[in-house]
């Protein structure tokens, strides 16, 4: 699943092409939540495509991480996978519909 595929596009008064604003849903600590130590060179997309067979689906790591503006990780750091990726995603999909 690309993020963005549900990312609208428009043209702005001057004919420039330019994206909606994507919204991510929260990410609240669940049973089915598990916890990792990161290892040297571990990054979020692999990490991913691990738990979730999808590169594409890191950003669920990192906003549940409180991740911003990097995708590797520093070694022992403490990552929670959450498990219940469908609600996660439906969620993101209600969220981008308008």
């Amino acid at each position: 699943m690309n993020r963005y595929e549900k990312t609208k596009i428009k043209l702005d008064k001057t004919g420039i092409r330019t994206y909606t604003t994507t919204y991510y849903p929260s990410i609240p600590i669940e049973n089915s939540d598990k916890f990792i130590v990161t290892k040297t060179g571990d990054r979020l997309d692999n990490l991913a495509f691990k738990y979730y067979g999808d590169t594409t689906l890191w950003w669920i790591l990192a906003k549940a991480n409180g991740i911003r503006g990097k995708v590797a990780l520093a070694p022992s750091e403490i990552l929670r996978i959450p498990g219940n990726i469908r609600n996660i995603l439906e969620k993101f999909d209600d969220l981008n519909r308008r």
